[in-house]
């Protein structure tokens, strides 16, 4: 059997036209004759080229309103005999069945229905059953047959045929069907999501991965699998690496808790906020937040919930950083930022983000459900005898907010909505706590009348007592310890207000 082939017939139906006329013009030169359906049939004749109707050769016609037009053995039989099996030659003469060399098929577009708010009725209507078992009959037999099982593979095989004058490898033909595959278990995938209510199951199908400089490392292969061209519009930069994303996503998620309040900037590095404020406007809240961190802030990534304006850009234009992130940047904003190559600028679109985290673990899967609650005041339950002031009951959800984006263990400190210090990552709460009032103090942060925030619960009074010495005034966890009321005690005696939320944030 020789593995170059030449398309001598084609069998087409496909949903979306865009692309297929420059297909059927060239098989038509080459002299193949095209089997086609329905509408796909009258875009072929519109063009003046020859269709032979799949019902001449089914001897049935279309029926259920178009629901049943290829599911037939003269078309399977087509599609799937092997040319170097002697039984299925016969046979194929036998039942007069026409050999298909190309299948080409574009399926009803059944994410786009269920994206666009249709109704259940319409939905499952765009369910391809034809089309689909032809895409998987086809790269069955990639041995003898091509196919073309999207519109996104149009171009590749319009310039296959144009090359070879319509013959193909079997290379070519395994690397079509290898596409048509993916295509295959992606719909089913979309399809299953639509129906599936059991948690217990997770099928996750993300097309267009786009190929890193490399990993967390140089040594390592980096991959993203996801549409980023939805979420951003890049204005300005070089490609982003795999640690540019990890900390774009910190940022995104953080700044969502601050979505809706004045306007606020944040600067993060390896996806903790080392500065954030919330001021009157954007340049005062940058300001704030870079003096955080200074430090830190260096080869940070930066995100605003408001637009950046030119005052903004030229304070931010001092700061040596990888990515700036904001709804929207001004004309004279991008002008100032771009003076710099390399620094990447993204408008962030107001598209949902996902509501599932999944991480790989062990030889399996971590899936659960983003932590969705941001504590606000109706949240709060005093526990001791002194209460927040109003303004501490602002800086104390501010802190919160940012508690919750932090690594664990976290402590952090905070005054008029500003983030003063925080301790991350620590193996120990005390010695997260310890490390945030270490930072305070090494850029000058008075602690007096600050609030803390921490991920989770005191075990022992011993937190409490060093945030009093730092000058902590309130204080916002979960609670939950048995030990509990050793803290609420040493708070009462010592004029700190702390508030429970029933809630951890623990983020690891």
């Amino acid at each position: 059997m020789s593995m170059q082939k030449t398309i001598s017939s084609a069998l087409i139906s496909v949903f979306n036209k865009e692309g297929l006329e420059p297909i059927v013009r060239k098989l038509h030169e080459q002299s193949v004759t095209i089997y086609s359906t329905g509408g796909t049939e009258a875009f072929i004749k519109n063009l003046g080229i020859p269709v032979v109707p799949v019902e001449d050769v089914t001897s049935y016609p279309s029926i259920l309103g178009g629901r049943v037009k290829t599911l037939h053995p003269k078309v399977f039989g087509g599609i799937l005999n092997r040319q170097d099996n002697e039984q299925d030659v016969q046979q194929m003469q036998e039942y007069d069945i026409p050999q298909i060399d190309v299948v080409i098929v574009d399926l009803y577009p059944f994410e786009k229905t269920v994206a666009s708010g249709a109704p259940e009725a319409d939905i499952i209507e765009k369910i391809d059953i034809g089309g689909i078992s032809l895409i998987r009959a086809a790269a069955k037999n990639f041995k003898d047959t091509v196919i073309v099982a999207s519109v996104n593979e149009y171009s590749l095989f319009l310039d296959t045929i144009t090359k070879n004058n319509g013959a193909t490898s079997i290379e070519e033909r395994k690397l079509f069907a290898a596409k048509a595959f993916h295509v295959s278990s992606h719909y089913d995938t979309a399809i299953f999501n639509y129906f599936n209510t059991d948690d217990t199951f997770y099928k996750e199908s993300v097309a267009d991965g786009k190929v890193l400089r490399y990993g967390e490392n140089p040594h390592q292969k980096g991959f993203f699998f996801g549409q980023f061209d939805e979420m951003f519009n890049k204005l300005h930069g070089k490609e982003l690496s795999y640690n540019n994303l990890l900390d774009v996503d910190a940022a995104v998620n953080l700044m969502q808790e601050f979505k809706n309040d004045a306007p606020t900037f944040a600067i993060l590095k390896h996806n903790n906020a080392c500065g954030l404020a919330t001021r009157a406007t954007i340049k005062e809240a940058y300001v704030d937040a870079l003096a955080g961190d200074p430090t830190s802030a260096f080869g940070g990534v930066l995100i605003a919930n408001t637009t950046i304006d030119a005052a903004t850009a030229e304070e931010v234009n001092k700061l040596f950083c990888e990515v700036v992130i904001a709804p929207a940047f001004d004309d004279d904003a991008i002008a100032i930022l771009q003076q710099k190559k390399n620094r990447i600028l993204l408008v962030q679109n107001d598209i949902a983000l996902p509501t599932k985290q999944v991480r790989t673990c062990l030889n399996g899967l971590l899936v659960q459900d983003k932590d969705n609650i941001t504590d606000g005041k109706e949240h709060l339950k005093t526990v001791t005898t002194t209460a927040p002031t109003a303004q501490e009951v602002d800086d104390l959800i501010f802190a919160s907010k940012i508690c919750k984006h932090t690594k664990s263990n976290t402590i952090v400190f905070a005054k008029n909505k500003q983030l003063f210090a925080s301790g991350t990552g620590q193996t120990s709460r005390v010695d997260a706590l310890r490390q945030a009032v270490d930072k305070a103090n090494s850029f000058h942060f008075d602690l007096n009348g600050a609030v803390m925030a921490s991920d989770a619960f005191f075990p022992f009074p011993d937190c409490v007592e060093l945030a009093k010495n730092a000058g902590i005034t309130a204080v916002i966890q979960p609670g939950g310890s048995i030990k509990d009321e050793l803290s609420i005690d040493y708070c009462n005696q010592n004029n700190v207000a702390m508030v429970f939320t029933g809630t951890r944030h623990f983020k690891h």
